[in-house]
């Protein structure tokens, strides 16, 4: 009998290499294929069987132990590790090899290499991926589908199992198919217990994203457009529909928080957007399910039209991102608005987003694809660490019944490649189709196609110029909770001002900074400072930004600790906020020692812009609409009623 013939996989810093060898011979000799497989000595590197490098775990270049003395098998992994000032040649192609060195997923540093070897000696293969904690979580669960016993069919005791009740995997078709309301998508990690629960236990699962890009390091001719190569030439690409999704569902914490960025339409008549923030949690509805929880909303700074949206520059997009970390938050997705009004009196809007329309727009398609390459998953099955997005879309529109509700989705992980190598792009006059670009001097793109049934029902191949984006989004429930819930304190008759709204007249300023705490007492600071929008503002105002001095407010504010306020509010930044505040109204009390702005304690909250009146010549605000009018006007400039 000849003996076995190994294929055995090699991860070093410069990509994946494969090896073929017979289980009988020596360790000595696997150093010397590889070593002329990426070009260096036998002495120039090591080899272990684990990648955290113990040393039970070591091949011995001058071991005489064969291959099957050792444990290796087929399709086993090895992990090569260069000794100190070898420098391995990522261009070389001694080999075939399905995985190609990628520059763009290397690790920091002089030699490049990937993410296996960005841990030190001492890390485990368990932590070199830092998946979130949703994640974490999912992984320790059985994902079982528990099933009772069938009176009708089981013929076994109340401890048996049988067909009929046996517990099903979590990404069992018939379960998923006649579920109520059925689940269209499998989730992430159903998805991947199927890809590791054959009889090899995911030996070889691997998720690699497709690559549309020329690969780099080909020496054998000249670059594009002079010169390609199978080696380099990227593959064609038949785009599938993604059977899962890593978000299963969003949920919104309550009907207030959508109403207020609703809001602007109402009241400009112009569409809006904003950034989702809040967290990933386990969501029981769909087996191994995550959901994505949305606290707080965030509108960065952009241009707004009936018809369009542009997004602008936004100098405090990292304090924002910082203060939701801080808060135990992190942006999640992006929400936009498509509203057109129909009938003004029943407060009805249109139904523009149909089966005979589209549901995703191209142009909504691609910039849903550049904001999930810009917050990637972690992923432990993946060979660089990152796998997909759970970065959500979410669109505000009209239904069937012409009443505002929102829709969830997001781009499969073929789109999200074709979008971050720049191949797909609108078209002009058609929203529900996408166009891949054709090769040019200065790209070379591969062909992309997609399956259709013709009018006879034959499944045909397409060029995918045009393309329909429905095969490129994956839908997702959004909803409310039975019973609202409320990371920041719910004010229910005072809101601090949202950002970058002065279009409406909606302006964030040290005068409604101080309007909005002389609404509380003093007994209520932490009420007061639980709102997003205000803490946004306080970390960026221009008179005295807070964001370098804000830890003691925001661990008070994410753990709801009346104590940690008040020890807050002892430091020298607040106290100088006290000082602006009495100088600004006139006031010499404090406003967290016994009153706000002179309203004490012990009284209700009065009316808003109480300590702002025109009476001694200053700002006054009006008790109707809010707005700040200037000295010595009787009326309202924006509502004309009277200043009382």
């Amino acid at each position: 009998m000849p003996p076995q013939m190994l294929l055995i996989r090699v991860q070093t810093p410069s990509g994946q290499k494969r090896v073929q060898m017979h289980a009988s011979e020596r360790i000595a000799k696997l150093y010397t294929k590889i070593a002329a497989t990426v070009e260096l000595t036998a002495n120039d590197f090591e080899l272990f069987q684990k990648r955290d490098k113990s040393q039970h775990t070591k091949l011995n270049s001058n071991s005489k132990k064969t291959l099957e003395n050792v444990g290796i098998r087929h399709g086993d992994m090895l992990y090569m590790f260069p000794h100190p000032g070898v420098i391995l040649d990522a261009s070389s192609e001694v080999m075939d090899t399905t995985d190609h060195y990628n520059p763009d997923l290397s690790a920091s540093g002089a030699s490049g290499g990937n993410n296996f070897y960005r841990s030190t000696a001492g890390a485990s293969s368990d932590n070199v991926v830092e998946e979130d904690e949703v994640d974490t979580f999912i992984a320790t669960l059985d994902g079982k589908i528990k099933r009772k016993r069938d009176e009708q069919l089981c013929r076994h005791g109340p401890r048996g199992k049988c067909v009929h009740c046996a517990d099903l995997e979590p990404y069992d078709e018939r379960y998923l198919r006649e579920h109520d309301p059925p689940i269209k998508h499998m989730s992430f990690h159903a998805y991947t217990r199927k890809l590791t629960g054959g009889a090899d236990r995911g030996k070889f699962a691997m998720m690699e994203d497709i690559s549309c890009k020329i690969k780099p390091g080909c020496t054998g001719h000249l670059p594009w457009p002079e010169g390609i190569c199978t080696k380099c030439q990227p593959s064609a690409v038949t785009l599938n529909r993604q059977p899962y999704r890593h978000v299963d569902n969003v949920m919104f914490e309550n009907p207030k928080l959508f109403d207020r960025f609703i809001d602007y339409w109402r009241k400009s008549g112009n569409q809006r957007a904003g950034f989702l923030y809040g967290r990933y949690e386990y969501h029981d509805g769909v087996p191994l399910g995550i959901k994505a929880t949305v606290s707080a909303i965030y509108e960065p700074p952009q241009s707004c039209t009936r018809n369009s949206i542009e997004f602008l520059e936004d100098p405090h997009a990292y304090v924002v991102d910082e203060i939701a970390n801080k808060l135990g938050l992190r942006k999640v997705g992006w929400i936009f608005t498509d509203l057109v009004a129909e009938d003004l009196r029943l407060g009805t809007v249109k139904h523009v987003r149909n089966m005979d329309a589209h549901f995703l727009s191209s142009e909504e398609c691609i910039m849903a694809g550049e904001f999930q390459n810009q917050n990637p998953n972690p992923c432990k099955l993946a060979s660089d660490g990152k796998f997909g997005s759970k970065f959500v879309t979410v669109i505000v529109t009209g239904d069937s019944s012409n009443q505002i509700h929102t829709e969830a989705y997001q781009v499969s992980n073929q789109c999200m490649a074709l979008v971050r190598d720049d191949c797909l792009i609108p078209t002009k006059d058609a929203p529900e189709l996408g166009y891949i670009k054709e090769s040019s001097n200065e790209q070379y793109v591969p062909d992309v196609f997609y399956m259709m049934k013709d009018s006879y029902g034959n499944e045909v191949k397409l060029l995918a110029r045009p393309l329909p984006v429905e095969y490129l989004i994956i839908d997702v429930p959004a909803a409310f909770p039975l019973e609202p819930q409320y990371t920041f304190t719910d004010n229910k008759e005072k809101n601090f001002p949202i950002e970058n709204r002065t279009a409406i007249n909606e302006m964030q300023s040290f005068d409604t900074l101080v309007q909005y705490l002389q609404y509380f007492p003093s007994s209520k600071l932490l009420e007061a400072m639980s709102d997003f929008h205000f803490l946004v503002y306080v970390a960026n105002m221009d008179m005295l930004p807070l964001k370098d001095h804000m830890n003691g407010l925001l661990a008070a504010v994410k753990d709801s600790d009346v104590g940690q306020m008040q020890d807050w509010t002892q430091s020298e930044q607040w106290a100088t906020i006290e000082q602006l505040i009495a100088a600004h109204t006139g006031s010499s009390s404090s406003p967290t020692r016994g009153s706000f702005m002179g309203v004490p304690s012990e009284s209700p909250a009065g009316a808003v812009g109480g300590g702002v009146s025109s009476a001694d010549g200053s700002l006054w605000t009006c008790k109707h609409c809010t707005f700040i009018n200037q000295p010595g006007k009787r009326e309202c400039e924006i509502c004309g009623l009277p200043n009382q």
